[in-house]
């Protein structure tokens, strides 16, 4: 296993992305972790992972370039939030997993809680192989499904208390993926944008569902849909 040091970067992702040197990390973690305080041992895992995203992002866009400088508030604290709306969860599906956000984070978090694991589901076959190495490296418990969401959801076996999604699709596509899981007992948490009234209001074509929001922690005129049930119209 590579130990990555911490909070700095290395040469070779120096190298490889510039933007990195503009990066203010350690005023970036400290401000995440105010919002959203982890164990020393989190700490250490999220910090390995990091180093591997900034290490893979130059081969392969795993997060907008733009948000390299805020990499802890935008997605590390932004993916750590919704372990206060499921304290109890410990078996999360995390749709279209992408980058790690929030899959690889919750992960990370609850590594040392047994009987805890993160299914992430992912279509991209670069993307999925830097979440198994993510699991790796950080030593966190999960499962990577390199899969259609339609073609997998139904298939992962045993009891689901938490199915996740960020910036993956509108929110009444997001509520379809999901039915089956919150049909068999699931908590839906999808992270969302400034539309999410639109979204809402769309969703509400297809779906009876009662809805309640968070606002993000991170601000950014972000929000988090809460659905405990989802009933076909």
């Amino acid at each position: 296993m590579t130990v990555y040091s911490t909070p700095g970067l290395s040469e070779s992702m120096v190298k490889a992305s510039p933007t990195t040197v503009r990066a203010t990390v350690p005023a970036d973690k400290a401000a995440a972790l105010t919002l959203t305080p982890v164990s020393r041992e989190t700490e250490a895992r999220l910090d390995r992972y990091i180093a591997l995203l900034l290490e893979w992002q130059a081969k392969t866009n795993l997060v907008a370039p733009s948000t390299l400088p805020e990499l802890w508030t935008r997605h590390i604290a932004d993916s750590l939030q919704l372990l206060d709306l499921a304290p109890t969860a410990k078996v999360w599906v995390d749709l279209g997993s992408g980058g790690g956000f929030p899959g690889v984070v919750l992960a990370c978090a609850l590594a040392d809680t047994p009987g805890a694991t993160v299914h992430l589901v992912e279509r991209n076959a670069k993307k999925a192989a830097f979440l198994r190495e993510a699991l790796r490296v950080t030593g966190a418990v999960g499962t990577v499904h390199l899969a259609e969401i339609g073609d997998i959801v139904e298939r992962i076996a045993g009891p689901i208390d938490c199915v996740t999604a960020r910036a993956l699709a509108p929110l009444h596509q997001l509520i379809g993926f999901a039915e089956p899981l919150v049909r068999k007992g699931a908590k839906a948490l999808f992270l969302k944008g400034q539309d999410v009234e639109a979204e809402l209001t769309e969703a509400t074509k297809y779906w009876t569902i009662e809805p309640q929001l968070h606002p993000s922690r991170t601000g950014g005129h972000g929000w988090i849909v809460e659905l405990d049930s989802i009933g076909r119209r």
